[in-house]
């Protein structure tokens, strides 16, 4: 094949977003393997250690599983921010979230057991959101932080806890910050973006987000 027909087949086939499967359960990690083959580079860790040596080459998604025998998920989590690795990482696992998970540093997390649907509608919105830029990210990581305690919690505890209040807050900063870009934005835009909440974070299989957008502080979105 000459250089010529090289260069066209290599414009008409660009290199496919790589996803990062780290999962302790080989039969799991396949299976999500086999529903993103079609549209990503997948690559399969089954453990902490063994998803420490798959960090590099340009990794744009990791999802990631929390509890593993040895290096746990969060572990792996620490890991991935302190090398300053830029991928959206989505946290999927059985481990129910608490308000803990405030301060880790996931996009999103995903409660399985998990849907085909629901597993690519949140690779496709991570990978979106790569971009963005970094406050716009947070805004979604927040946003979606609050939905998966929006689901998990009731209200009682969500007005009790310090935690969840100053991530409230964070929220209304970044939604100020945020609506100049906003506002450029064309029709429908801002909520097409926000498609990757849907069905995430909810451990009832719902997927509503709807506790998040009746707060007051984001009736402007």
């Amino acid at each position: 094949m000459s250089e010529d027909a090289d260069a066209a087949e290599s414009e008409e086939t660009p290199e496919r977003p790589v996803v990062l499967v780290v999962e302790d359960e080989p039969d799991l990690a396949d299976l999500y393997a086999a529903w993103l083959g079609g549209d990503y580079d997948v690559r399969t860790a089954y453990g902490g250690e063994e998803a420490l040596d798959e960090l590099g080459g340009g990794v744009d998604v990791i999802l990631l599983d929390r509890r593993m025998p040895g290096l746990s998920g969060d572990e792996v989590l620490d890991e991935v921010r302190a090398r300053g690795i830029d991928a959206r990482v989505a946290m999927v696992t059985a481990v129910e979230p608490d308000f803990d998970i405030i301060e880790m540093g996931f996009d999103d997390y995903l409660v399985k057991p998990v849907t085909r649907e629901s597993l690519i509608e949140t690779v496709e919105g991570l990978y979106t959101r790569s971009t963005y830029d970094s406050r716009i990210q947070e805004f979604f990581a927040v946003s979606s932080k609050m939905a998966v305690l929006e689901a998990e919690k009731g209200r009682a505890a969500l007005e009790e806890s310090e935690e969840y209040e100053s991530l409230e807050r964070r929220a209304a900063t970044l939604r100020e910050e945020l609506d100049e870009e906003v506002s450029g934005f064309g029709d429908n835009e801002f909520e097409r973006a926000f498609r990757d909440l849907d069905g995430s974070g909810s451990t009832d299989g719902s997927g509503s987000t709807d506790d998040l957008f009746d707060d007051a502080d984001f009736d402007d979105l």
